[in-house]
């Protein structure tokens, strides 16, 4: 493999990548059979990593999920002793134990190098200001975008999430080229500068990477619309490392280039789990390539996705933008309703925001669902019907919206909450 520049994507051809993954895979396998989760479960399915001679051979070998995680807490599905784990990264834990996440010293470089191949695929640079608005702590947004910018060399300034008032105020003083943030937050920044009489336009931002939740391309036309930013993807979940995984590029704005040196993606039917071909939509799943201290085999990202040639960087495929996850999946009445599909539609009406809330209730026997969002301006019951006949003939479910004024739903400081069911 050719010896890489700091934030540099490789010069790799696809065959050479593909040797390299097998390569890296076997020796992910034979690490992660040390761990007495996979070593039984390896027994179970009947495979060894032995039996690997092609990237075909890994349908062969069982599943991870986030229950596996949760079953081996703390420190279950670590590869090394716990003395050789530099850092330590967890979950929220807000529906069940958290998912704890191990790194050696080792994993703690390679993932501030992808993070930097990430920044300058979007379009950062060395020297650029970068303003980090994402959670710090046992989060890793906060602190995976934080080593990235430092390792491309970058200025970094480590502002987390919440002290909106401040962040607006510390973006006007500082002129950041660059910000790292969740696009929910970010859009919360933007109605601060737009209420403190500061016009996000003539701010000194250029590059938004947006991450840590779904979010359309009607939500990036409206961002870049208000802010005049450049708004790119990024993603990347704790288990397989945080973000980092896949980015899109800035010059392309076309999906996000897996970083599959160190991430071997698959795509599975969500109800088989047979392995599907590039271009069909399914569950993305991952095997880690790379990881020390806690390799992940197959893990069942929940998130739903297609693969796509690449582009930018034509070694590594591209996922689509992820349109939602299996688990926030809502069935109302018999049909399946994301609540990516619900925001296309609010995005689509003039004069809504991308301020909502999807409110599940049963009130008797049957679900009902209800869209409470906010107006740009003056609230206008024509925009509610309006929605709600988008929503019945584009998606196929019937829903009452609620528009209400601006600032009447909780703000988020990290991921957005879109869902609330009372059912």
């Amino acid at each position: 493999m050719p010896e890489e520049t700091t934030g540099e994507v490789p010069d790799l051809t696809r065959e050479e990548l593909e040797e390299l993954q097998l390569d890296r895979l076997r020796d992910t396998l034979r690490r992660a059979a040390g761990v007495p989760h996979y070593a039984a479960a390896f027994r179970a399915a009947g495979v060894s990593p032995d039996d690997v001679t092609s990237l075909a051979d890994l349908a062969r070998f069982p599943f991870t999920t986030k229950a596996d995680l949760r079953a081996n807490y703390p420190f279950g599905m670590f590869a090394v002793p716990r003395e050789q784990v530099a850092r330590i990264h967890a979950s929220s834990g807000t529906t069940g134990k958290p998912t704890v996440v191990g790194y050696t010293a080792a994993d703690v470089d390679t993932w501030a190098e992808l993070m930097a191949r990430s920044i300058r695929a979007a379009g950062g640079r060395p020297g650029d200001l970068v303003h980090v608005a994402y959670g710090y702590g046992l989060f890793t947004g906060g602190l995976g975008a934080h080593y990235g910018a430092e390792r491309l060399g970058c200025t970094v300034v480590p502002v987390s999430g919440g002290m909106t008032e401040r962040q607006v105020q510390l973006i006007a003083d500082f002129g950041p080229r660059v910000i790292m943030v969740t696009p929910s937050y970010f859009l919360a920044l933007l109605d601060e500068m737009e209420a403190q009489g500061f016009d996000p336009r003539s701010s000194s931002l250029e590059v938004g990477i947006f991450g840590a939740e779904p979010w359309t391309d009607e939500m990036r036309r409206t961002v870049e619309e208000r802010s005049g930013i450049r708004a790119v993807d990024i993603y990347g979940l704790s288990e397989v490392m945080g973000p980092g995984v896949s980015q899109e590029a800035g010059e392309t704005q076309d999906g996000l280039h897996v970083w599959e040196d160190h991430f071997l993606p698959e795509v599975v039917d969500p109800v088989t789990l047979e392995p599907l071909p590039d271009g069909e939509e399914g569950e993305l799943v991952f095997t880690s390539l790379t990881k020390q201290a806690m390799p992940v085999v197959r893990y069942r990202t929940r998130d739903l996705t297609r693969l796509l040639p690449g582009t930018a960087y034509p070694a590594f495929r591209r996922m689509a933008k992820v349109t939602g996850r299996t688990d926030d999946l809502m069935i109302v009445r018999g049909v399946n309703v994301f609540p990516s599909q619900v925001e296309e539609q609010i995005l689509a009406v003039e004069g809504l925001s991308p301020h909502y809330l999807c409110v599940l209730t049963r009130p008797g026997n049957l679900d009902e669902l209800t869209v409470r969002v906010e107006a740009a301006g003056t609230p206008d019951p024509v925009l509610g019907e309006t929605l709600a006949t988008r929503i019945k003939n584009r998606i196929g479910v019937t829903a009452r919206v609620d528009v209400l004024a601006p600032g009447s739903l909780e703000r988020s400081l990290g991921k957005a909450r879109r869902i609330s069911d009372q059912r």
